[in-house]
């Protein structure tokens, strides 16, 4: 089931972002759509300003606006380059706890042509173990679809 929503998924997302350039415009549309198809509880980017990442296009509750590098679950998927499952928040080491309502998360990096860390797109449970190899299959290519 959650293997055919991202199928669908993966194909909805290429159709809206075909031909768009404005990356902010992209992330908008693409949280919105992986949002509303999966009914996660946080979806959102972060963009990489500076030595951090400042809060980009995302549906949800409201979300800290800036985190540093190698900080939290966001800023450590940016500082090691890689996606970062957590199944509980409360046992990560440094979590920023933006919500006391969140329990489990997967941060993935959006990478440039270059091959440097853009952004990283976040999502948040209310539910412990919520993302799995599936999730991180598919929110990679989605990711990958960003560059």
């Amino acid at each position: 089931m959650k293997e055919e929503q991202y199928k669908m998924l993966v194909e909805q997302i290429g159709s809206l972002i075909a031909g768009e350039t404005d990356l902010v415009a992209v992330m908008s549309n693409v949280a919105a759509a992986i949002h509303q198809e999966m009914k996660f509880w946080w979806t959102g980017f972060y963009r990489v300003v500076g030595d951090e990442l400042v809060l980009g296009p995302f549906q949800g509750p409201v979300a800290c606006m800036h985190i540093p590098f190698g900080r939290g679950v966001c800023g450590t998927a940016w500082q090691r380059e890689q996606t970062i499952v957590v199944p509980d928040v409360e046992q990560f080491p440094g979590h920023i706890a933006c919500s006391s309502a969140s329990r489990s998360e997967i941060v993935v990096p959006v990478f440039d042509k270059e091959g440097r860390v853009t952004a990283v797109l976040d999502i948040d449970s209310e539910q412990l173990a919520t993302f799995d190899e599936t999730d991180q299959r598919y929110l990679e290519e989605i990711c990958r679809m960003l560059s």
